[in-house]
């Protein structure tokens, strides 16, 4: 599957979810419910993945930890807060380029209009 289809499925996903459960939930619920989802979907999710920092040519630790990796292609971080901060879509690219993942997807749950402003997507 191409990664416009995993993106557009992991964002069917979302939609249903939060349609479903609605906001409010803490971050870890709906990340549950969504890596489950999205294996029954068909895809391979791995949760809390960790991302090795390497500087200097060093590796340093797994200093980071991406909320779901969908196909080893598609890194999706999860929010459940009143409003974005805009230092978690800096978030989001660093572990695309520290993982070399080119594709993203900033989910959160609780923005008031989700269709709007609950989903942004890095590409």
């Amino acid at each position: 599957m191409e990664n416009k289809d995993i993106m557009y499925e992991i964002i069917g996903a979302c939609m249903r979810i939060r349609s479903e459960l609605g906001p409010g939930l803490l971050e870890q619920v709906y990340k549950l419910v969504l890596a489950h989802e999205l294996i029954e979907l068909g895809f391979k999710v791995e949760t809390e993945r960790e991302i090795p920092l390497v500087y200097k040519g060093v590796e340093i630790g797994n200093a980071f930890r991406a909320d779901i990796v969908v196909e080893d292609s598609v890194i999706v971080e999860l929010k459940s807060v009143e409003n974005l901060n805009p230092v978690w879509h800096k978030q989001l690219a660093t572990y695309m380029r520290l993982s070399g993942i080119d594709k993203g997807i900033l989910v959160n749950f609780s923005a008031n209009d989700f269709g709007r402003e609950g989903i942004y997507t890095r590409r």
